[in-house]
């Protein structure tokens, strides 16, 4: 990835308005802000949040609060606890997400 074009700035996210959207079951809440083409953002899922699709894009995640559990397609399966992050390429592995005591995360994709 090349970051290029974005001047050097800081992010108040309790500033930034959540928009909501529902999973299969529970709810995510995403704060996002756009940097020419890198979408950053701060989700919280509520628990028993169970993603409403299996995705296919790019991300680089990490677990601020609570506890993710990851689903891959070929049926591997990953927790992360606050600390933990994960990344997988665009196209590569289609993953899920759901957690049952709900998360906040930290997504740049």
């Amino acid at each position: 990835m090349n970051i290029t074009d974005i001047p050097f700035g800081t992010t108040d996210w309790s500033t930034v308005e959540a928009t909501e959207h529902p999973g299969t079951t529970g709810k995510a809440f995403w704060r996002t802000r756009q940097f020419g083409n890198i979408r950053v953002r701060l989700l919280e899922y509520t628990p028993g949040y169970l993603s409403d699709h299996w995705c296919s894009k790019g991300h680089i995640l990490f677990c601020v609060e609570g506890q993710l559990d990851t689903a891959l397609a070929d049926g591997r399966t990953f927790t992360l606890k606050p600390g933990m992050s994960y990344q997988v390429a665009d196209g590569a592995e289609p993953h899920r997400s759901s957690t049952a005591i709900g998360a906040k995360l930290f997504v740049v994709d």
